[in-house]
């Protein structure tokens, strides 16, 4: 394979990306680095385009930081592996807490999140829903997703210190992730 012709694979690989078409981006990268392994920019382009699988955003901000980095520092490949091998073993920590926490969930009576907000779909009123079982009944967050937007509904609904302490006992567990972090920033508008 020629160097131009690796170049312009890249550089096909490089829009699918940026135009969200992963698994087609996935495999220009993985052809590229099936044929010749040494080529950083193609193994950071199928850990990122797996990554954009699950969490496009993510990989997204990963991909724009790569190719804004790539240029000026010579390592910028070993920085995005170690920001992905972060990101992995926070995920792996965080899927053991929650799958842990749904085995125990299963054995106390509750309500999960989806089933809580459908409920509050059909009534049309998150507050009022919530005091209705917010004593009788636990809800029970089975993802990092389901958090974020409960401790939105709770700020929302006027339950800003409820909402408050949620988040300041799960800061921690989420590894202080950028996203759950960001969910203060909800309480110093307040201010």
């Amino acid at each position: 394979m020629t160097e131009q012709n690796v170049a312009n694979r890249l550089q096909k690989a490089q829009e699918l990306f940026q135009s969200g078409e992963y698994r087609d981006a996935l495999r220009y990268y993985g052809d590229i680095y099936n044929e010749n392994p040494k080529i950083e920019e193609a193994k950071i382009g199928v850990f990122l385009c797996d990554m954009a699988l699950e969490s496009g955003e993510e990989a997204q901000a990963l991909f724009d930081y790569y190719y804004l980095i790539k240029e000026e520092q010579e390592d910028a490949a070993k920085v995005i592996s170690d920001i992905i091998d972060t990101l992995d073993e926070s995920k792996n920590s965080i899927a053991s807490l929650i799958s842990a926490h749904a085995r125990l969930s299963e054995d106390i009576d509750g309500i999960s999140y989806i089933d809580f907000m459908k409920i509050v779909e059909e009534r049309g009123d998150f507050k009022h829903t919530f005091e209705d079982i917010m004593f009788s009944t636990r809800i029970y967050l089975t993802s990092k997703v389901e958090l974020m937007g409960f401790i939105t509904q709770l700020h929302k609904g006027g339950f800003e210190k409820m909402a408050l302490q949620y988040l300041d006992d799960t800061s921690e567990i989420f590894d202080y992730d950028q996203e759950v972090m960001g969910l203060y920033n909800l309480f110093e508008e307040k201010k």
